[in-house]
C-alpha cells in the first residue's frame, strides 16, 4: 500500500434519535430543540400527541388546498362534459326544453365534486407523507418497534444547519430521555425521509 495509510471515513449518519416514556416528556423536548434553532426534526409516537407538531415546527398543512382543487377540477370537468355532450356533441330536442338544462346537471356534478376530492385527499395524502416508504433510517435504531407500543421518539436530523454530532448528543441527552441513539443512513448510504 506504500506510504499512504488508508483513511477510512465514518459512514454519514441520518440523525441523532432520543427516546422517551411519556408524551409529556417528548413534546418538552421537541420545543426545547425548536427553541435552541434545531428545525430539521420529526417525531414518532405510538399514537396523536396534542401540541407534538407545533412543537416540531410543522404549522402547514397543503392537503386542504389539494381538495379543494381537485374537487373544484372534478366538479368543474363534470358540469363541462355533461354541457359538452348535450348541447355540442350531441344535441337532442326532447320536448322543446333547452339544451343546456343545467337542473338536470346538478347531482352527476355533485358526485364527480365528491369523487375528485377524495381521490386528491388520498393520493394527496399518501404523496405529501412519502409513502409508500419500505424502509426508513429510524427502523434500524434499536428499540424503535416500541413507537407503536409505548415510546415515545424525537430525531433530529444530520442536515440540520445546526446539527453537530458531539453538541447535539449533549444537548439531546440534557433533555432527560431514556436512551439516545445513532440513526444509520439506509444501506446505500443515502439519507432519505421527509424531514419539515
Amino acid at each position: 500500500m506504500g506510504d499512504q495509510a488508508m483513511k477510512t471515513e465514518a459512514p454519514p449518519i441520518y440523525g441523532l434519535m432520543a427516546e422517551f416514556t411519556s408524551a409529556d416528556a417528548v413534546v418538552g423536548a421537541a420545543e426545547r430543540a425548536y427553541e435552541a434553532g434545531f428545525r430539521r426534526m420529526d417525531a414518532y409516537s405510538p399514537y396523536p400527541v396534542e401540541g407534538l407538531a407545533e412543537a416540531i415546527g410543522f404549522t402547514r398543512n397543503r392537503l386542504p388546498i389539494l381538495v379543494l382543487i381537485g374537487g373544484l377540477v372534478g366538479g368543474l370537468g363534470a358540469y363541462f362534459m355533461m354541457w359538452f355532450s348535450s348541447t355540442i356533441h350531441y344535441p337532442i330536442n326532447v320536448g322543446g326544453r333547452p339544451l343546456h338544462s343545467w337542473p338536470a346537471f346538478i347531482p352527476i356534478t355533485f358526485e364527480v365534486t365528491v369523487l375528485g376530492a377524495a381521490f386528491t385527499a388520498v393520493l394527496g395524502m399518501l404523496g405529501l407523507n412519502g409513502l409508500p416508504m419500505p424502509h426508513h433510517p429510524v427502523f434500524n435504531v434499536p428499540g424503535f418497534a416500541l413507537a407503536s407500543r409505548n415510546r415515545f421518539f424525537l430525531c433530529i436530523q444530520s442536515d440540520d444547519p445546526q446539527f453537530d454530532p458531539v453538541a447535539t448528543r449533549r444537548f439531546l441527552e440534557e433533555l432527560g430521555p431514556k436512551t439516545v441513539s445513532e440513526v444509520a443512513t439506509s444501506a446505500g448510504g443515502e439519507a432519505t425521509g421527509l424531514g419539515h
